[in-house]
């Protein structure tokens, strides 16, 4: 069963996933400190060329199943016309109202 965007316990998680949904780069990149920073199955990512290629231009879609860690832990069902649907994990750092880093990868 998935968890409604809008039940998403942390506000900035919240406004990601959204973002993402919605392939909204201004909305996306307004969730983001400066200078945030990410990776994908533990290789470090440019971030806007990673969020270019695997969301905006790819059209992702994340489908959250399960949140943990007061919302800064998801498994999502992530969909993109790259790679199809698989599970995921994302895992937030939150400083300030702000994602300073997430890490996704295959759950």
């Amino acid at each position: 069963m998935t968890i409604q965007v809008a039940k998403l316990s942390d506000p900035a998680v919240r406004a990601f996933v959204a973002a993402v949904n919605a392939h909204d780069r201004e909305a996306f990149q307004a969730v983001l400190a400066p200078g945030a920073t990410m990776s994908d199955d533990g290789t470090e990512r440019n971030l806007d060329e990673w969020a270019d290629r695997e969301i905006f231009s790819s059209h992702g879609h994340m489908e959250v199943d399960n949140e943990s860690k007061g919302g800064h832990s998801l498994i999502a069902h992530y969909n993109n016309d790259t790679w199809g649907e698989m599970t995921t994990r994302w895992t937030f750092t939150v400083e300030g109202g702000k994602i300073t880093r997430f890490d996704t990868g295959q759950a």
